[in-house]
């Protein structure tokens, strides 16, 4: 079975590659601000559509959107196939200012700075947050306590995709 873990990478690669879309994301990473969704799925789409014997895909970080998460939906289904599991890993906003303070000591990245940070926790409350209750109205929302030891959390992720 292959597996493709989706999003982080795709930004990566558009992030790395000196492209006028890949330098658009960079700017717009570096900023603290999403992706704007017409360039985050098309690039989703165009991931997609490289690896038709993928038996599974997983996003990581993906959809931060309700906008994201309809036009996902419509991809999918338009490809014979559903999003199946939807995790949430339920961290605390100071668990989270943790992590990307250490982040930012061990990788230096521009979007962990902390006015970025800030910006980018905004977004999270004003647009992310919505995807939870618009997968959890399909009963699709799975929710797993992100605190932790790292191996615990991944028992309880496999658990729910069943790996």
């Amino acid at each position: 079975m292959a597996l493709f873990i989706l999003a982080p990478v795709i930004f990566s690669v558009a992030y790395q590659n000196d492209t006028s879309l890949g330098k658009q994301v960079k700017e717009i990473m570096n900023s603290g601000l999403l992706v704007p969704d017409e360039i985050t799925i098309a690039m989703l789409k165009e991931e997609l559509n490289k690896n038709p014997e993928a038996k599974g895909f997983l996003f990581d970080g993906f959809p931060r959107t309700v906008p994201q998460a309809e036009a996902l939906d419509k991809f999918m289904k338009d490809n014979g196939t559903a999003i199946h599991y939807v995790i949430a890993l339920d961290v605390t906003e100071e668990e989270v200012r943790c992590r990307i303070a250490k982040r930012r000591t061990i990788d230096n990245r521009a979007d962990d700075e902390e006015d970025k940070l800030n910006k980018r926790i905004n977004e999270y409350f004003t647009k992310t947050i919505h995807v939870l209750p618009f997968y959890g109205n399909q009963n699709r929302l799975n929710t797993v306590n992100g605190i932790g030891a790292v191996d615990e959390i991944f028992k309880n992720l496999c658990k729910i995709i069943k790996v």
